[in-house]
């Protein structure tokens, strides 16, 4: 089998390696592939990336199996921006975490966005995957008066009552894809925004399809905690296999509670199923742990697809490696849309449960322009010369 030069390798686990968010993951964070922040347009309306294709069906159904709203229809329109300054409003952003390239792309479109709005943002908080580092930001937080919080709970149960306590107290919240347990849409927060998951479990099994030809085994490697977006995900992948790609049977599957659990699951499916075409990866994260158990059990032929797009998959993608595409969220222009909601709410408008933004397809062939578009700038240099 090919291995992959020295250099490539090297330069693959060089890169350091970082938790990723759970049901929202994107690449661990290197100093290469740090967002800088993008500055918006000072003048029009406010609207997601125009250049997003509005024609793209979006597949998801929210986590009440509401319709999905386009996040394309979203906008403040000047006169609406003017407004919303004159209340010279607050925000806060309670992450689940922060050390990542989706992470870092979503406050980046909040902050862009909210500069726009001309709303102060007031805290940026880190929850390190921890329930009670993200309960206790949340009473930080509150201390400081926000007129809006927007989050990703890092447990949608035990964190449920601290958002609770902040919706009584007035706090306009809006989150990341999954909402606390036993809170409810127009009461108690405004509105959940996604990437559409359900699509990009689709874009993923699309290319492993293509790639194998229509035929051959796979290993599907899932989340095993019962997370709203990631089970879409691999919904959308597995269905989409099982009523498409008859001659693609999936012989393996395995669960993961930590990112960088993938590599130990996906070398016991390649121990027990030496002739393993593919593997599905239910994050960019876990299937850089695919890869890197390909290597070491000398199956760098294998098949890799997963959602998300972070550097270290970028990186493999771009030099034609094991990972052959994925489905890309959109996290720069979902805190744009999250901003946009909290604006519309500000305003006293009705605003939709549910808000999504279309995914997008990569593979070698759109991967540096993916990028631009995902980060709203270049791809790191490092992606770039593996490209060319």
């Amino acid at each position: 089998m090919k291995r992959k030069s020295s250099l490539l390798t090297a330069m693959l686990l060089s890169s350091s390696l970082m938790l990723a968010a759970c049901g929202g993951g994107s690449a661990s964070k290197t100093e290469e592939s740090q967002q800088k922040a993008v500055k918006l347009e000072e003048t029009g309306p406010l609207t997601i990336n125009p250049e997003i294709s509005s024609e793209q069906e979006i597949l998801s159904k929210g986590p009440n199996g509401e319709d999905a709203f386009s996040a394309i229809k979203l906008q403040l329109t000047e006169e609406e921006l003017a407004k919303i300054k004159e209340g010279k409003y607050k925000a806060a952003i309670v992450m689940h975490y922060t050390g990542n390239d989706y992470s870092t792309a979503q406050i980046n479109g909040l902050k862009a966005a909210f500069e726009r709005m001309g709303i102060e943002v007031v805290a940026v908080t880190d929850g390190q995957f921890k329930p009670e580092k993200q309960i206790a930001d949340i009473e930080t937080v509150l201390a400081k008066s926000p007129d809006i919080i927007v989050s990703l709970p890092v447990d949608p149960t035990s964190t449920a009552a601290s958002f609770k306590k902040a919706a009584e107290a007035g706090v306009k919240l809006v989150f990341m894809d999954v909402p606390p347990t036993g809170l409810t849409a127009g009461k108690d927060y405004l509105s959940v925004v996604s990437s559409d998951n359900y699509g990009n479990g689709v874009a993923a099994a699309e290319t492993m399809a293509k790639q194998l030809g229509g035929k051959g085994e796979i290993g599907v490697i899932f989340h095993d905690v019962d997370f709203f977006v990631n089970n879409q995900r691999v919904e959308a992948f597995e269905t989409t296999i099982k009523e498409k790609y008859p001659d693609i049977e999936i012989v393996a599957r395995g669960g993961i509670t930590s990112p960088n659990d993938g590599e130990e699951v996906a070398s016991g499916m390649l121990t027990k199923h030496n002739d393993l075409d593919g593997i599905f990866a239910i994050w960019d994260v876990p299937a850089e742990g695919v890869l890197a158990a390909a290597r070491a059990t000398g199956n760098e032929d294998l098949v890799i697809t997963t959602v998300d797009l972070g550097t270290n998959a970028a990186l493999d993608i771009a030099s034609g490696g094991s990972i052959k595409g994925l489905g890309a969220q959109l996290p720069y222009d979902q805190g744009i849309a999250e901003a946009i909601l909290a604006g519309q709410a500000l305003l006293g408008k009705e605003v939709p449960p549910y808000v999504a933004v279309p995914g997008l397809s990569v593979t070698e062939e759109n991967v540096l322009d993916a990028w631009q578009l995902v980060y709203r700038q270049p791809a790191p240099e490092v992606v770039q010369s593996a490209a060319k």
